[in-house]
C-alpha cells in the first residue's frame, strides 16, 4: 500500500476515535464510530486475498447494523426524553439498545460470533489493530453511560468470560485463539464496568500491552498456526523461552502482570456481594488458561521434526523493528510488584 495513502487511513483512525472521545452529542459520536469504521476496511482489504475481502465485508455489515442500532437508539432517546447528551441517557429502553449495539461493536458474547471469522481472514497487524485501537471508541461511549441495568453487563460479561474460553480451546489458528481470548478479556472488563470503572480501564490498558506483545511474536515468527510456533526456536530462542511468560500473563497467573487485573476484579465483585459472579469468572479463567498451556507447549517443548510435515519456513532474518516487542514484553511480564501503586492511584 502508498505509503502516504496508509499514513491518510491511520490519521482517520486516530480521528474517528478522537472525536467520539471529545464528543458529549450523540450524533458526533456515531460520527467518529463510523470514520473509525472506514479508514480500517482498505486496511483490512489491502492484500486482496478472497479470505481477506470475506473478512472485510463480514466486518462491514456487522458494524454498520450496530451503527445504525445505535442512531436509532440515540434518536430514540432524543424523542422520548430531548436529550442528544451521552451522559443524559436516562430512559431502560435506549440505554439497553445503545449497550447491546456498542456489545456488537466490540464483540462481547453473544454478539461475538463475527470477531474470530473475521480477525482469521486479517493479517496479523491489521489484526492488531482491531483488537486493541478498534476497542477504545465503544468502550469510552460504554464508560460514559455507564448503563443503569447492571444484570444486561453482568450477563454479557459472564456469558463473555465463559464462551472465550470455550471457543478456543479446539482452535488451532493463532488468530482465532487471540479472538477469543479478546472475547474473554472483554468480558472480564464489563463485569467490573459499573462498580470501578477505573479498574476497568486498568484491565484495558493491561490487555492493550499484553495482546501487543502476543501479536508481535507471532509476526517475527510469521506464525499463525500452532504447528508453525514449533520452529521458533531456531529462530529466536531467547524469545521463545519468554513467550510463554507472556501467555500465561495473557491467561492470569501471578507473579506476571496478567494477574493483576483479575485480581482486583475478582476482589471488587466479592465486594459488591456477587461471590458467585466472581467464583464463575474465577473458573472460565481456567478454560482460557489451558489454551494458553497448550500454545506455550507448542512453542517451548516441542522440538523439530515433530512440528511440520510441509517444508521448513525461510529463516531470513525479520526486518520487524524488536524495541515495541522488548519494551511490551517487559511491560508484559514484570508489572506485578506495581500493584499496590496501582491500586493506591485507582481509589478516589
Amino acid at each position: 500500500m502508498n505509503s502516504y495513502i496508509l499514513a491518510i487511513l491511520l490519521f482517520g483512525l486516530g480521528l474517528g476515535t478522537t472525536i467520539t472521545f471529545a464528543s458529549s452529542h450523540w450524533l458526533l459520536a456515531w460520527m467518529g464510530l463510523e470514520m473509525n469504521t472506514l479508514a480500517i476496511i482498505p486496511l483490512m482489504a489491502q492484500h486482496h486475498h478472497p479470505r481477506a475481502v470475506e473478512a472485510t465485508t463480514k466486518y462491514f455489515l456487522t458494524q454498520a447494523a450496530a451503527a445504525a442500532t445505535l442512531l436509532f437508539a440515540s434518536i430514540t432517546n432524543a424523542w422520548l426524553t430531548g436529550q442528544w447528551e451521552i451522559q443524559q441517557i436516562t430512559h431502560p429502553l435506549p440505554t439497553t439498545m445503545i449497550t447491546l449495539a456498542l456489545a456488537l461493536k466490540i464483540g462481547l458474547a453473544p454478539l461475538h460470533a463475527w470477531l474470530p471469522e473475521v480477525l482469521q481472514g486479517l493479517d496479523l497487524t491489521t489484526g492488531l489493530i482491531l483488537s486493541t485501537w478498534q476497542k477504545l471508541a465503544p468502550f469510552a461511549l460504554i464508560l460514559q453511560i455507564q448503563p443503569s441495568n447492571s444484570t444486561t453487563l453482568i450477563i454479557l460479561g459472564l456469558a463473555s468470560t465463559l464462551i472465550g474460553g470455550w471457543g478456543g480451546l479446539n482452535q488451532t489458528q493463532l488468530r482465532k485463539i487471540l479472538a477469543y481470548s479478546s472475547i474473554a478479556h472483554l468480558g472480564w472488563m464489563i463485569l467490573v464496568l459499573q462498580f470501578s470503572p477505573s479498574i476497568t480501564l486498568l484491565t484495558l490498558l493491561t490487555y492493550f500491552i499484553m495482546t501487543f506483545s502476543t501479536f508481535l511474536v507471532f509476526k517475527l515468527n510469521k506464525s499463525t498456526n500452532i504447528n508453525t510456533l514449533a520452529t521458533s526456536w531456531a529462530k529466536a530462542p531467547a524469545l521463545t523461552a519468554l513467550t510463554p511468560l507472556i501467555l500465561l500473563s495473557l491467561g492470569g497467573l501471578p507473579p506476571l502482570t496478567g494477574f493483576m487485573p483479575k485480581w482486583l476484579i475478582l476482589q471488587e465483585l466479592t465486594k459488591q456481594g456477587l461471590a458467585p459472579t466472581a467464583t464463575l469468572a474465577a473458573l472460565s479463567a481456567l478454560l482460557s488458561l489451558y489454551f494458553y498451556l497448550r500454545l506455550s507447549y507448542a512453542m517451548a517443548l516441542t522440538i523439530s521434526p515433530n512440528n511440520l510435515t510441509g517444508t521448513t519456513p525461510w529463516r531470513l532474518p525479520s526486518t520487524q523493528l524488536t524495541y515495541p516487542l522488548a519494551t511490551s514484553t517487559a511491560m508484559t511480564i514484570c508489572l506485578l510488584p506495581l500493584t499496590p501503586a496501582i491500586s493506591a492511584l485507582l481509589t478516589p
